[in-house]
């Protein structure tokens, strides 16, 4: 509804605008009850066609009315006042819910969200860990948590369960593979990380000298559990239970024999290495294709090479391939082993914990035939966690495969 959109992008007057308003959500409304209407560019749009395209579309059924700032451009004052504006011009305004939906290309779509609720919206629009396009959307949890810590300033509530934030934002990072920052507000692992000697002194006479919140009620629990390697199966699941784990006995056995394998080789188990470790073992319980062994030949002295053997359905293959590094000769030799043409679209690394005897955790974006798919793995061994990783996305693209192959028609 922008001048900007309407000219450029839908090459349409604003009389044609408006009747496409009145006619998409008429149609809308036939089909379903709940309809909700939305104004791209919104915030760049002019007040008097904005409030004439708002009324229009509650006339027509619209109970939901989103006013987004799509490409994050407005500042709090503004976004306050553009709803503020909306809500006292538009007459029938009160037979609908006011949403808003803001971007983060100026770093302010969660305080755009939330003067935008303070001025009379009643839905916001939003993602975990702040996942969206470009530079991503308002993030779930900040508006969440400011509301909840600052119910003095905001006298709202949501009805989110707070204490599975953490949780929530793990998963959403697991299966995008898009890492969250370590300063990170809420989510991050710095997020109720004292580093500075004053601020661990206040930390330890009072908490609330620097937590302004509580590390339990995103789902963060302080752990009685210290994990190493003479750690018992007891204890092991006690853990998984403080982590938030329910796993059936054969699972849990399995997460318990990978535990101990960890354990020989790390000087220390952190939390993190445990929930990566169960993961990591729970997204490729149904693999038809497995890593049974991996072996590296690499260094300043050519040809790098990889000496792979693989299980696929039950059969056990094995080749060697070289490239240029031993990431390329990995991936080279599962391609030899199970023949695709999927395209590496992201390859991505990132440590665990910190210490050079991290696991590492490797994110791989897989593309075949307009499916894209994320894989990952981990692994104290950066390549063994590069080869899983590849291996997670190759068995997903399986799955697809199944699914979108045509039925057999019976007679």
């Amino acid at each position: 509804t922008s001048p900007l959109h309407m000219k450029y992008k839908l090459q349409m007057e604003p009389e044609a605008v408006h009747e496409a308003v009145i006619d998409s959500v008429g149609y809308a409304r036939n089909l379903c009850d709940d309809v909700e209407w939305s104004p791209e560019d919104g915030a760049r749009t002019e007040h008097d066609f904005l409030c004439r395209c708002v009324e229009s579309a509650i006339k027509a059924g619209a109970r939901t009315i989103n006013i987004p700032d799509t490409v994050g451009y407005a500042v709090p004052e503004e976004f306050a006042a553009l709803i503020e504006m909306v809500i006292n011009r538009v007459p029938n305004i009160d037979q609908a819910i006011i949403s808003v939906h803001c971007h983060n290309d100026l770093g302010l779509a969660v305080a755009n969200s939330l003067a935008a609720v303070r001025a009379g919206a009643r839905q916001v629009e939003c993602t975990i860990n702040g996942l969206g396009e470009r530079a991503g959307n308002a993030a779930m949890e900040e508006i969440v948590m400011a509301l909840r810590t600052r119910h003095d300033a905001m006298p709202f509530h949501t009805g989110i369960k707070t204490e599975y934030i953490t949780k929530a934002s793990r998963l959403v990072s697991t299966i995008t593979g898009f890492v969250v920052q370590p300063n990170k507000a809420i989510v991050g692992a710095n997020a109720f990380a004292h580093e500075a000697g004053i601020h661990q002194d206040g930390v330890l006479k009072h908490a609330e000298t620097y937590e302004i919140m509580t590390p339990e009620t995103v789902g963060l629990t302080k752990s009685i559990l210290v994990m190493g390697k003479h750690s018992g199966r007891h204890a092991f699941k006690e853990k998984l239970k403080e982590l938030g784990f329910e796993l059936d006995d054969a699972a849990a056995e399995d997460a318990f024999r990978r535990f101990k394998n960890l354990a020989d080789k790390k000087k220390e188990i952190f939390d993190e290495d445990i929930v990566t470790l169960v993961d990591d073992e729970v997204v490729r319980a149904n693999d038809r294709i497995k890593i049974v062994s991996l072996k590296i030949i690499c260094g300043t002295e050519a040809p790098q090479t990889a000496e792979l053997v693989l299980e696929v359905d039950g059969e056990v293959r094995r080749t060697t391939a070289t490239g240029d590094g031993p990431v390329d000769a990995t991936f080279k030799a599962i391609t030899e082993l199970f023949p695709h043409d999927a395209n590496l679209q992201f390859y991505q690394v990132h440590a665990v914990t910190q210490g050079s005897d991290a696991q590492a955790e490797v994110t791989v974006r897989l593309e075949e035939g307009g499916k894209t798919v994320n894989g990952q793995g981990a692994d104290t061994d950066t390549m063994v966690a590069s080869a899983r990783a590849y291996i997670h996305a190759l068995n997903k693209l399986l799955i697809k495969r199944e699914k979108t192959a045509p039925t057999a028609l019976s007679a």
